[in-house]
């Protein structure tokens, strides 16, 4: 076989995954919108019931649709990371909450640095979708600036002890384990980060609060008191922690871009579908300079972002460095969102600022992607410092 038709083949199977899964999402997590919706117009948490959960999980399993970008030999599909955006793409469509089983970013990190011992104990259940996970990094007081953690462990016996506090994490209460960043030594900036694998129910791990967020998120405060586990659960090596760090943040970066695309996507079909039908002072408004404009405006910056989505994932798929485009990405996809998001909400009227409708909850989740994974600001300094950097 050429590589012209290998390269036809795989486009082929890439491109009939992402009808799959768009089919998927149409079908599937669409009807359950309604009741989504219904649950947070009561302040309750963002979240599917099992009994709406569990058939989804049985259909992936039917479908194929199970730990996509993981590797073969734990029973993935290793799918590129181009393919993999493009699938969180149909994601991002919905407001229904769910993700293919296992969440990503995490189960990249220990593909990374684990040792063979960890990998067998923590990333095969992961990968089977057996095992949920979470990741502590955020402080209260060191919340954008993962450099100034103070969490600190120190090396007692063979067993590391844990103290400080973490913020901000999500899916403690359902996690097996959880990553979590501490400082070892008495290091600056990212001297001494190092990566734990702490398990459910140690002693000394609790979680101090459930913290409310926009769109019926929930966060977690956690603290560590004297948490004591064996040398063995040190996740790659002591201070080497802040780069296997950033490389799980870098996934969740492209795969928010690609959501943000999703639900822009969906907030252009809603006000296209409304101008055309809506007439205001004897015409429609889709023959309205200003909502028009809007909808062009629209299709150009999710075409860009597409395009840098896409860029940025042939990259990771070559093993290129992409943080930085990472960040270009963060910025513009969540301040892209936003705009299109406003916009489809002012064409819809009264109607499109109800929490009947999904374009309020996109709005609330855009709003908070703007803060997590590294605020906007941060992004941008990086950006900087590196184009500084590079012009010297």
């Amino acid at each position: 076989m050429s590589q012209e038709q290998s390269t036809t083949e795989q486009a082929d199977d890439a491109r009939m995954i992402v009808d799959l899964v768009a089919k998927f999402v149409d079908q599937e997590l669409m009807p359950l919108e309604a009741a989504v919706l219904a649950r947070e117009i009561k302040a309750e948490p963002l979240k599917l019931l099992p009994e709406e959960e569990a058939p989804l999980l049985k259909k992936c399993k039917e479908l194929g649709l199970w730990a996509l970008d993981a590797p073969e030999e734990l029973g993935g599909a290793n799918l590129s990371a181009t393919t993999w955006m493009a699938l969180n793409e149909e994601l991002g469509r919905t407001v229904t909450p769910f993700v293919f089983p296992p969440d990503s970013p995490n189960m990249h990190m220990l593909l990374a640095v684990g040792t063979p011992e960890q990998k067998k104990k923590y990333l095969e259940p992961y990968a089977a979708g057996t095992a949920k996970s979470a990741i502590a990094i955020s402080e209260p007081n060191a919340g954008g600036d993962p450099s100034g953690m103070i969490t600190r462990a120190e090396k007692v016996g063979n067993e590391w002890v844990i103290n400080g506090r973490k913020i901000w994490v999500s899916k403690v209460p359902s996690a097996d384990f959880v990553i979590v960043m501490a400082r070892v030594g008495a290091g600056k900036r990212h001297e001494g980060i190092t990566a734990f694998i702490v398990e459910k129910g140690t002693p000394g791990f609790e979680i101090l609060r459930e913290i409310p967020m926009l769109g019926g998120h929930r966060t977690y405060e956690l603290v560590f008191e004297d948490c004591r586990i064996p040398e063995e659960n040190v996740l790659g090596e002591i201070g080497a922690g802040f780069a296997p760090m950033q490389l799980r943040l870098v996934v969740r970066r492209l795969q928010i871009g690609t959501w943000c695309i999703g639900m822009c996507r969906r907030a252009v079909e809603m006000m296209v579908s409304h101008a055309k039908q809506r007439t205001t002072f004897g015409a429609l408004l889709a023959d309205r300079q200003a909502v028009q404009w809007w909808i062009a405006d629209a299709a150009m910056k999710m075409h860009a972002c597409r395009l840098m989505v896409q860029d940025a994932a042939r990259k990771q798929d070559q093993g290129i460095d992409v943080r930085t485009e990472a960040s270009m990405i963060k910025v513009y996809a969540t301040e892209m969102a936003a705009e299109v998001l406003d916009h489809a909400m002012q064409t819809l009227g009264a109607m499109g600022v109800t929490k009947e409708l999904p374009l309020q909850l996109m709005a609330q989740r855009v709003r908070v992607m703007r803060v997590y994974e590294g605020p906007s600001e941060v992004h941008r300094m990086s950006i900087a410092k590196k184009i500084i950097k590079e012009a010297r």
